[in-house]
C-alpha cells in the first residue's frame, strides 16, 4: 500500500509498505481521507514521543474492508470514522470510560501506525458509522472537532456565559462551531493573523481580534467590560496564557486546549488565586467522534470551510510544508484517497 513514513526523527519519506496485519478486535479501513494536524508536525520533529518508523495521521474516515473478530463482521463495508485509542477495556480506567487513563493506553498515529497510507488498522470498539449526508473529508475533521468537544464539556460552559477563544486555527476554529451550538454570548476569537480571522467570521464569531494589531486586553474590555466568562487557549502560548488569566471574569474559567511542546512556562500565581479561576488542562480529550458526526450529520456544524486543500497522498511533501508555514488562505489539508 501506499504510505507516508517517519523513518526517524526529522525523516520522512513516501513509499510502499506492507497491509497492516490485524491485531485481536481490530478492523482494516480503507482510508478515503486523512487530515494533517499540526501535531503531526511535532511527531515528526521528534517533540512527542513516538515509535519510529512510523506512519502518522490520526485524523482520518474510510471504509471497513476486514475485521479481526467475526463477531465484528457487521462493519465491513461501513463508512466510518473511530477512536485512535487503543486499551485494554478491562481496568478501572476502561470500566469508568477513561480510555486515556488505561495504563496500557496507546494512539493511533503516535505509538501505532496511523493514516497517512491507504490502509489503517483500528480498534473495531471504536468505530462509529459516517451517515450519507456526511461526507469522507469532514467526517476525517471528527477528531479535532471532538477535542473542541472535550475541551468545552470541561469546561462546564453555561448557555449565555460569554466565551474568548484564543488561537484561529482548526482546534480554536472547531471550538468556536461548538461554542456556538452551546449557545455561547457574544464569542469572540482572537489570532495574531487576520486571514485566519476571516473564517472564524464565516463560522460565526461575534468579534474578532487581531493581536497584530490590537491589544487584546484592551479590546476585550470593549467586548466583555465584566471580564470573559469562559476562556479557550487553543495555542499553548506562554503569552497567551498570561493575558487569558488577566482576561477572565473573577470566579472565570480558562482551559488549555493548546500543545506547549513541553516549554517551562511562567504566570503570575496570584492571577489565578485572587480571582478564584477555575484553569482546566484539557490534552486528553477521548470518545468524542460520535457527538461530533452527530453534530455534522445535524447540520449544527459544518467544517468543510475549514478543508483549503485537498491533495492526494503523493503531495505529502506540500502538504506537510503547508502546516508548517500556514500561508494565507490556509487552515486544513486533507489528503483524498
Amino acid at each position: 500500500m501506499k504510505s507516508v513514513i517517519i523513518e526517524r526523527k526529522g525523516k520522512v519519506i513516501f513509499r510502499e509498505s506492507a497491509k497492516p496485519v490485524l491485531p485481536k478486535g481490530f478492523a482494516l479501513v480503507r482510508v478515503k481521507a486523512s487530515a494533517v494536524c499540526a501535531t503531526d508536525l511535532e511527531v515528526i520533529d521528534g517533540n512527542i514521543a513516538a515509535n519510529y518508523p512510523l506512519i502518522p495521521g490520526h485524523e482520518w474516515s474510510g471504509i471497513v474492508e476486514e475485521t479481526e473478530n467475526p463477531d465484528d463482521r457487521h462493519w465491513i463495508g461501513k463508512r466510518v470514522v473511530g477512536s485512535n485509542d487503543v486499551v485494554c477495556l478491562k481496568c478501572d480506567a476502561c470500566r469508568r470510560g477513561q480510555w486515556r487513563y488505561c495504563k496500557q493506553f496507546e494512539e493511533i498515529g503516535f505509538k501505532r501506525n496511523g493514516a497517512y497510507a491507504e490502509y489503517v488498522a483500528v480498534p473495531a470498539y471504536g468505530l462509529c458509522e459516517i451517515p450519507d449526508n456526511v461526507s469522507f473529508l469532514q467526517a476525517a475533521l471528527a477528531e479535532p472537532l471532538g477535542v473542541a468537544l472535550g475541551a468545552m464539556k470541561k469546561s462546564r460552559a453555561r448557555m449565555g456565559q460569554t466565551c474568548l477563544i484564543i488561537g484561529a486555527g482548526s482546534i480554536g476554529l472547531c471550538t468556536l462551531a461548538v461554542a456556538r451550538v452551546m449557545g455561547l454570548s457574544k464569542i469572540t476569537v482572537c489570532n495574531y493573523s487576520p486571514p485566519r480571522l476571516e473564517f472564524a467570521k464565516k463560522l460565526g464569531a461575534y468579534q474578532t481580534v487581531s493581536t497584530k494589531e490590537s491589544d487584546l486586553e484592551e479590546e476585550m474590555k470593549k467586548i466583555h467590560p465584566e471580564g470573559t466568562e469562559i476562556i479557550i487557549d487553543a495555542t499553548g502560548s506562554e503569552e497567551c496564557i498570561q493575558k487569558s488569566l488577566r482576561i477572565a471574569k473573577k470566579g472565570g474559567t480558562v482551559v488549555l486546549a493548546g500543545y506547549g511542546g513541553g516549554k517551562d512556562m511562567n504566570i503570575r500565581m496570584d492571577d489565578i488565586h485572587l480571582k478564584t479561576l477555575h484553569l482546566i488542562g484539557a490534552g486528553n480529550n477521548w470518545d468524542m467522534h460520535k457527538k461530533a458526526i452527530e453534530l455534522m450529520s445535524e447540520k449544527a456544524v459544518d467544517l468543510e470551510p475549514l478543508i483549503t486543500h485537498v491533495m492526494p497522498l503523493e503531495r505529502y511533501e506540500e502538504a506537510l510544508d503547508l502546516a508548517r508555514k500556514r500561508p494565507e488562505g490556509f487552515v486544513k489539508a486533507v489528503f483524498q484517497l
